[in-house]
């Protein structure tokens, strides 16, 4: 199995991964929620181990936004908070499992791999807004049965506008959420847009792309 390891503390995640890949298991790691955003979007794994607890960005946020964006990897959050509202959280953030620490790595292992076994979550199918329809584990989208031709970037910016629809999405919130850590200029981001626009709104009698100057983006329907 392809593992992902997200845990601020490098002593633990180096215990984790250490074990781990002594039982035949493929891993990689990202010490704060940003950067496992940005390794999910270019890679895929069988299974995410998600401290809860975490600088920049934490947990139970960063599985949220991975969820928002369609990704539906096995998550298992690994915390030192044990009680009943701290799990319910968990899962309502979008986890899988929940274990608390102390735990033994015999457990941490077996249930890794009763998650991979469940596979994807099958709860996270095409999305719709007016005549727009996207498919986030397929990265295909149409409007009016029209398919758009649509690169990385776009698509996933896109993908986070119509979870949000019909809400503004900051510029920030679209920065964060595509690129974490490693933001780009403010031309890129402009770039990405006018891609996004000449692929969902120019073949079409009506645009679906709103920019609001100094506030940021939202899909609206006629």
């Amino acid at each position: 199995m392809k593992m992902l390891v997200v845990e601020d503390n490098p002593q633990v995640a180096e215990t984790i991964m250490d074990y781990l890949e002594l039982s035949g298991h493929r891993m990689d790691c990202a010490y704060h929620g940003q950067a496992a955003l940005q390794l999910l979007a270019e890679q895929r794994f069988d299974v995410i181990i998600m401290d809860v607890m975490m600088p920049r960005l934490d947990g139970l946020s960063t599985v949220a936004r991975l969820r928002e964006q369609g990704i539906p990897t096995p998550v298992l959050f690994l915390t030192a908070r044990d009680s009943l509202d701290d799990k319910l959280a968990g899962f309502k953030a979008g986890g899988d499992d929940y274990l608390v620490k102390p735990f033994a790595m015999e457990e941490l292992e077996v249930r890794l791999q009763a998650l991979a076994l469940r596979g994807p979550r099958c709860d996270m199918g095409a999305l719709s807004v007016g005549e727009l329809t996207l498919d986030p584990a397929s990265s295909r989208a149409t409007r009016a049965g029209v398919e758009l031709k649509l690169g990385k970037i776009p698509f996933q910016i896109l993908t986070l506008l119509v979870r949000r629809a019909p809400h503004l999405v900051s510029r920030q919130e679209v920065l964060d959420t595509v690129w974490g850590d490693e933001e780009p200029d403010s031309d890129a981001l402009r770039s990405h847009i006018y891609a996004l626009r000449n692929a969902l709104d120019k073949p079409f009698p009506t645009p679906m792309l709103e920019t609001l100057h100094g506030q940021g983006y939202r899909l609206v329907t006629s």
